[in-house]
This record gives C-alpha cells, sequence and structure tokens, in this order.
C-alpha cells in the first residue's frame, strides 16, 4: 500500500539540520531520511505565517489565488488533500497542531480528515484533546503547556511538564497508536502537526540542557542590517518584546532551546519511523519532513516570522519516497505548494491542472516561486528563480533584489545597484503580472505595485506590545487580581 506520513514542525529553519551543514545541532533521525530520501535545499514557503501557509501547503494553491494570506479565516470552497485522499480510499487522520481556522469549525475543524486528534497552541476556555490528556494525568494546574507567552515569548523556558507528557511526546504517541489500529485494508495518509520550534522555545529536562549557550553561534547580524528590516519585522520586534536593545548572552541562550526544541522532535520522530518498521510498512510510506515557515531567530537583530528573507521563508523540506534513490539534494527553488501534486503522483491519483504547485520528483523545476503576506497596504510580495530573490515591502515603499550566488547571506540589496537594473526590473515585472492575474489585481498598477498610505510609527515605549494569554492561564486571585483590560493597559 501507498501510505503517506507528512511531518510539519512549526517555525522551523531551514538550516537547522545536522546532515544539511549545521554541525551544531544533532539531528540524526531527519539525517537518516536525507541518506534515504530527497531534501530541497531551496524550499519556501508560500507565506511566512502560520495558517495560509499551512492552507496553501494542503490545497496545492499560492496565496494570490485564495485569498488566504494573514493568520485570520480561512476562505471556504478550495479542497484539501485530504479530501481528494478520503475520495480516492484512502483513511486520513490528522494529529496535533493544524491550525484550521474555518468560520464554521473553528481550529478544529475536519476539512477532509476522518479523524483528528487536536491540540492548538493557545488553550484558553476551547478545550482540545491534548489539554483533555493533561487533565487526565494530573497536570490541569499547567495554565500555559506549550510554554508562557507574552512578555516571556522569546525568553528561553523549561517546560512545565515531564518528558513523556510533552506535547511533541503526545504527537509521537498518538500517530504511534494510529499507526497500530490503522485499517489495514486501506491505504493511510497521517499528517503529524507538532507545535515546537515555535516560539516559546519550552523543552522538557533533561532535553533543556542538551545544548548550551556557550557553544552556539552568535546571530548573523551584519553591517547595514538595518536596511535588510521591513515595516513587518520592526512590528514583530516590537510586539515580541525584542525591540529594545541586544542581549547577545540572551541570544546564545534562545539559540540554544531552539535548537533543544528541534533535537527533542527528531528524537520522538525516530519512535514513529520505528513503529512503521516494526509493522513492516516503512518500506511502502512516503514520509515529508517539512516546516510551515522559518524564524529569524536574532539574524539581522530580528525575531519572528512575517518576512523574506532566508531565517523566516525558507524551509526544510525532505521527501522519502519508495522507489526513488536516496541521497540526493536538489538546489532549485520549490514551494510548499509542490507537496500536493507530489503525493498525488505517488498515489497514482490524476493531478487535474488545477494546482500550481508541481510534482517534485517528474514535473520541471526551473520555474519561480512565490510567496506573499497580507494585503493592500500591508502585504508583501515575494519572488525567487534561479539564483535571484526579489520581494516588495508595500508599507515600505522598497523593493529587495539578492543575487544569491555572489550573496547567499543576503547582505546587499541589488535593487539600489544600477548593475542590477535589468534584472530587478524583470523580477519585478513578473512578480507584479502574477499578481495581477490574480484575486489582489488592484495591487499593482502599471506593472508597479500600488503606493498606499504608510503606517505610522509607533508612539511610546509600550504602543504595539503584545498579550497572548490563553483565558485560562490568567490570574483570578481573590483580593489580588486586576480585571483583564487594567492589566493589558494601552498595550
Amino acid at each position: 500500500m501507498k501510505n503517506i506520513l507528512l511531518i510539519m514542525t512549526d517555525q522551523q529553519r531551514y538550516d537547522t539540520v545536522h546532515g544539511l551543514g549545521n554541525r551544531k545541532i544533532m539531528t540524526p533521525v531527519i539525517d537518516s531520511l536525507i541518506d534515504e530520501g530527497t531534501a530541497f535545499t531551496r524550499a519556501y514557503t508560500p507565506s511566512p505565517v502560520c495558517v495560509p501557509a499551512r492552507f496553501a501547503t494542503l490545497t496545492g494553491r499560492y496565496c494570490h489565488n485564495t485569498g488566504c494570506v494573514e493568520n485570520g479565516m480561512m476562505p471556504g470552497g478550495f479542497r484539501s488533500i485530504m479530501e481528494i485522499l478520503s475520495g480516492n480510499g484512502y483513511r486520513t487522520c490528522g494529529i496535533g497542531k493544524m491550525h484550521f481556522n474555518f468560520k464554521d469549525g473553528g481550529n478544529m475543524a475536519t476539512w477532509g480528515f476522518d479523524a483528528r486528534v487536536t491540540s492548538e497552541e493557545i488553550n484558553g476556555a476551547e478545550r482540545d484533546d491534548y489539554k483533555n490528556y493533561l487533565d487526565e494525568n494530573g497536570y490541569s494546574h499547567v495554565r500555559d503547556p506549550h510554554g508562557i507567552r507574552s512578555e516571556m515569548y522569546y525568553i528561553p523556558q523549561p517546560s512545565q511538564l515531564p518528558e513523556g507528557l510533552h506535547h511533541t511526546s503526545w504527537v509521537c504517541d498518538k500517530s504511534i497508536e494510529y499507526i497500530e489500529g490503522r485499517d489495514r485494508e486501506k491505504p493511510f495518509f497521517l499528517m503529524c502537526g507538532i507545535i515546537k520550534p515555535h516560539p516559546p522555545f519550552e523543552v522538557p529536562v533533561p532535553w533543556n540542557k542538551l545544548y548550551r549557550s556557550p557553544d552556539m553561534d552568535m546571530p548573523f547580524v551584519p553591517p547595514g542590517h538595518e536596511e535588510m528590516q521591513t515595516y513587518w519585522n520592526r512590528v514583530q520586534n516590537r510586539y515580541k518584546y525584542k525591540g529594545k536593545g541586544r542581549d547577545r548572552e540572551l541570544e546564545r541562550i534562545i539559540k540554544a532551546y531552539y535548537y533543544g526544541c528541534i533535537s527533542f522532535i527528531d528524537y520522538n520522530l525516530g519512535r514513529v519511523f520505528q513503529k512503521l518498521r516494526d509493522e513492516e510498512i516503512y518500506d511502502e510510506t512516503m514520509i515529508i519532513f517539512t516546516s510551515d515557515h522559518g524564524e529569524m531567530l536574532g539574524d539581522f537583530n530580528c525575531y519572528g516570522k512575517r518576512g523574506f528573507l532566508d531565517p523566516a521563508a525558507r524551509v526544510p523540506l525532505i521527501v522519502r519516497q519508495p522507489g526513488i534513490p536516496g541521497g540526493r539534494l536538489v538546489n532549485e527553488p520549490v514551494s510548499l505548494v509542490d507537496i500536493v501534486p507530489t503525493i498525488l503522483g505517488y498515489a497514482g491519483i490524476k493531478d487535474d491542472g488545477t494546482f500550481d504547485g508541481c510534482n517534485l520528483f517528474k514535473d520541471e523545476k526551473n520555474r519561480p516561486v512565490v510567496s506573499q503576506y497580507q494585503m493592500d497596504g500591508k502585504a508583501m510580495y515575494m519572488i525567487v528563480e534561479g539564483m535571484y530573490k526579489y520581494f516588495y515591502s508595500v508599507p515600505d515603499r522598497k523593493e529587495w533584489l539578492f543575487d544569491l550566488a555572489a550573496d547567499p547571506f543576503e547582505t546587499h540589496n541589488r535593487a539600489e545597484n544600477c548593475l542590477y537594473d535589468s534584472t530587478t526590473g524583470w523580477m519585478r515585472e513578473k512578480l507584479c503580472r502574477i499578481i495581477k492575474e490574480s484575486i489582489f489585481s488592484d495591487a499593482v498598477y502599471k506593472r508597479r505595485f500600488k503606493d498606499y498610505p504608510l503606517p505610522k510609527d509607533f508612539i511610546g515605549e509600550d504602543e504595539g506590545l503584545l498579550f497572548q494569554d490563553g483565558s485560562g492561564s490568567l490570574p483570578d486571585i481573590a483580593g489580588y487580581t486586576k480585571n483583564q483590560g487594567e492589566q493589558i493597559g494601552k498595550t
């Protein structure tokens, strides 16, 4: 049977795999996938934020063709890969974080899954299977099971949970249970949604001390890095409490905990892969490992996603497809929208031509890939073709061009270099043409992106700060409790 296992971590950068060149991190299980599969070393997210990236990945459609461009509601009327597979004899199951924001189903929507085992990041009044599991195991007192957010969002934290009850362990435990109890008469599609290494960078003991800060490299902050920052980088730094200057020792501790989250994921995936071997179905299961978007992690003095520099826009993508030799590295630009056509090709299901992506193992990959975040006056657009990357930020009224062959770390904006005028021009024109032919056609005027009123700068040191606390995590202590409005004040 042609089974399919799709593993999607959250906010994992492209350069966090030992087997792809990062000698500071230990990922032996993911490295084994590279040995047995194909690593697409220049894979880009269709949008550098959770909801639109996942919507595009599971529909095979770019954001500019669906209208899903921010962490809001997902539009209806688009088929998911789960719906297609279910209609072709597959059993489908989603375990862990999906972030399916549909008006009629919220985060718990099935969207083609025969079974959902639910967990999302912020557990407040809304219950999910993981929170219920913690309650049943005596941990109902843990108000922030995925780590404390808000002011602590980028403060590394030992988990409040033991290793065996951590969300990463739980997702893999439930995946093993599904494999054991599967319908053995039908192939399966299993999607594992792991919340980490999304901040807070929270990892259980003893994994919290797997990496120590003196061994970590400092973030990459080249001279002139301010010129690479966009409006959204500045907004994120502010509301993630990272806009008041650098703490270089803390930066290294952050990276150590981030790496610890990834190695803990790697270890637990090894348990899932071993179950596939024990069930003697490993060699008839396609395994796809990827992430929805990256994380700046202090590079260019920025944190978060919502940007098109490689740390935020580029993700790991490793595909182990039975019958295709392993150990291959593909360096052409690809996109997460390519996952749906690739799965259909493996499953032997006809591609009806409605997808924006291509089969990674059969189709021509020498074509541009694009990405979008937000719309109208806050939009950003990106195109990557060959060794060039171009992106435009509407709220900055500024464009960037990177020659990745000459400048792989994106330190020089060639859009300001007259020697690159023609390249900047045809990249801009190609991207504008793509957007002009999409549902966002009004964003382009005369082969350029339209100007909108510029956003105002922050006023005061607290404007733009953000609290992301589930209601169940806020204090309710007689005589000591402010109302929530007083706690948040003007932030």
